[in-house]
């Protein structure tokens, strides 16, 4: 039986371990923290083939250098001296394009709906349930400047085969009768879903024991033992693991990780944060988004769950609250009759998402080492595309036709 190593233990490993699994190999996790925290657990549970076009588009490096100087604002960019940001940046600036989102679109698609379908066969095949419903999403605009802009997008998602309509104010508070809503108005996705990701994320790693993948918690990986080619051994300080096959799922470490093993693999980490509110009385039906602020809101079970921004800040887990204050401020902009106050410190969960500049995933061999399988990059977009990711990653693995081209995906794309 193959040994598969998978680093890291958020949803993209959990998933890859899923169908790993199936296919009939031993898997070993290693994940440096305690399996209870990062991206896969505070998130706003929102799947997204809605979101064809990547971080990376015309108008952000105008929207980034406007916002950059507002601690407040939704996207930030820390500045500070560092030779991977500068060479991130760089990448970032050149892949903000109307040719790359037209490259892009397609991609993101059919990975979004193939990931959306494999969500579908797990509500069903998982012996629990995970809150996995298909509400739609709903996007509130309330600028001209972003009206146009996202009628723009509405028409570009149905050109692409992608469900979306252009909703009054009227026609969105049809959709929400429990809660007042103030927008210009909005665009509905009803082909998005949501679930509840901390249910997913505990209740999996509990199968996944069950199934005979093995943990290793609180174990850092300090580099790797390689001959011809191939990665032998996972050094850590828990002691090495060897292997026939290693998956690098590390979310935003997984730059750092690639760099041990020589791969250039073009990674910033962009921190979110989220608060909920226990037992709303009045609550919103459907997953939102408020696009100006760039916030998200989805209801889960009975609360209410707020998430947002995007810090381009290095490896930093400290938290900011003024981005929190951010976050907090817009509610009432689109719910005037929620009062939300700003949460305790120690009530805020924030993340660090992996964010490759060209705003598309790393999903593919190395072309460096032929046992290494890497899957990360994902960004904002993690929980929405992890079990696609996953059963692409044992198609990779067992040397199959993938389901989906992997082309725009490729991790050396930046090596050419």
């Amino acid at each position: 039986m193959k040994r598969i190593g998978i680093i890291g233990g958020g949803i993209l490993g959990l998933s890859s371990a899923y169908y790993l699994n199936k296919a009939g190999f031993k898997v070993t996790i290693l994940d440096q923290g305690d399996l209870t925290e990062g991206c896969s657990f505070g998130n706003a549970g929102m799947i997204v083939p809605s979101h064809i076009i990547p971080l990376a588009a015309p108008g952000m490096i105008a929207k980034g250098f406007r916002w950059m100087f507002d601690s407040t604002s939704p996207f930030y960019i820390r500045p500070r001296f560092s030779k991977d940001l500068v060479k991130w940046g760089y990448q970032f600036y050149k892949h903000s394009n109307k040719e790359h989102v037209e490259r892009a679109i397609p991609a993101l698609k059919e990975l979004s709906l193939f990931s959306k379908a494999m969500y579908q066969q797990l509500s069903k095949e998982l012996p629990f349930d995970f809150g996995y419903q298909e509400r739609g999403l709903l996007m509130l605009y309330q600028g001209v400047e972003t009206e146009k802009e996202e009628i723009e997008t509405a028409h570009l998602a149905n050109q692409a085969g992608v469900e979306a309509h252009i909703l009054s104010l009227s026609e969105l508070q049809k959709l929400e009768p429990d809660v007042r809503v103030r927008a210009r108005g909005g665009i509905y996705y009803p082909g998005d879903a949501h679930l509840i990701p901390r249910v997913l994320v505990e209740k999996l790693i509990l199968h996944l024991k069950q199934e005979g993948i093995t943990f290793h918690p609180n174990t850092t990986v300090t580099g790797f033992h390689t001959e011809n080619n191939l990665v032998e051994k996972v050094k850590t300080d828990q002691g090495d693991f060897g292997i026939d096959t290693l998956v690098v799922a590390a979310g935003s470490w997984s730059g750092a990780l690639c760099s041990m093993l020589g791969i250039g693999l073009p990674m910033q980490a962009g921190k979110g944060y989220s608060f909920s509110l226990p037992n709303v009385e009045k609550n919103i039906r459907i997953p939102t988004i408020f696009l100006e602020a760039r916030v998200a809101v989805t209801p889960m079970g009975s609360s209410l769950r707020f998430g947002g921004t995007m810090e381009i800040a290095g490896v930093d887990h400290s938290i900011n609250m003024k981005r929190v204050k951010g976050i907090v401020d817009s509610i009432p902009n689109y719910y005037p009759d929620m009062k939300v106050d700003i949460p305790r410190k120690e009530n805020v969960w924030h993340g660090l998402r992996p964010c490759s500049p060209d705003g598309l995933p790393y999903i593919g061999r190395s072309r460096r080492l032929a046992n290494v399988i890497v899957a990360t990059g994902h960004s904002m977009m993690g929980l929405s595309l992890g079990p696609g990711t996953g059963k692409l990653v044992s198609e990779i693995a067992l040397e199959e036709q993938s389901s989906v081209p992997l082309q725009a995906f490729d991790p050396g794309r930046y090596d050419d």
